[in-house]
């Protein structure tokens, strides 16, 4: 709920500084006018970086004060950036930053901080059987598993299911690894049989 205020409050920012760039955009390079909308708009880009870093430093202290372990998937922040319908949200979300203060904050105060694989299929994966669905794309936020018949949403089974595999590494160590689809072990085979 926070988090979707923080981002509803980004989206207002967004007008100020498309305004400010526009302004921008028609000064005379070089005049003095310039300068003064250029620091308009470096102004309006510190108060958006100000507000993320204190929501986020407020929102991760709370997160390590109420839970004793954190389970967090190791996402590839910088591919999910490049889907030019995803990049501002996820940019604004700061996911990144968010994983670095859990992870340093987690040491500060004596917590258990786990990794899950990014590799893993926690969308995929039934959370009630156990069934790895072999394509699941984005548009699909509701599926029902093929096997058990359970109906999942996918946020909340990815959730389920991080946890779970974070509660079997904090508790047997090692790495939580997915297992391998179809699609690896025939690529695995391929580059075998060439060499």
């Amino acid at each position: 709920m926070v988090y979707k205020l923080l981002l509803l409050y980004f989206i207002n920012l967004e007008s100020p500084v498309k305004r400010k760039q526009k302004a921008l955009a028609k000064k005379q390079k070089g005049s003095r006018n310039r300068e003064k909308a250029r620091v308009q708009l470096a102004r309006v880009h510190a108060q958006i970086v100000d507000v993320r870093k204190d929501f986020l430093h407020k929102l991760t202290t709370q997160i390590i004060r109420e839970n004793q372990t954190i389970f967090v998937e190791d996402l590839a922040i910088k591919n999910m950036v490049k889907n030019h319908k995803l990049a501002l949200a996820i940019s604004d979300a700061s996911w990144g930053e968010l994983i670095r203060q859990l992870s340093y904050k987690c040491q500060w105060y004596g917590r258990e901080f786990v990794k899950i694989d990014r590799w893993f299929p926690s969308s995929k994966r039934c959370g009630n059987c156990g069934h790895i669905v072999e394509k699941l794309p984005l548009n699909i936020r509701e599926w029902e598993c093929p096997k058990c018949g359970a109906n999942h949403d996918r946020d909340i089974n990815a959730a389920k299911n991080i946890l779970a595999a974070g509660l079997a590494v904090s508790v047997c160590g090692g790495t939580v690894r997915p297992e391998q689809s179809k699609s690896v072990r025939a690529g695995a085979m391929k580059q075998k049989s060439n060499r």
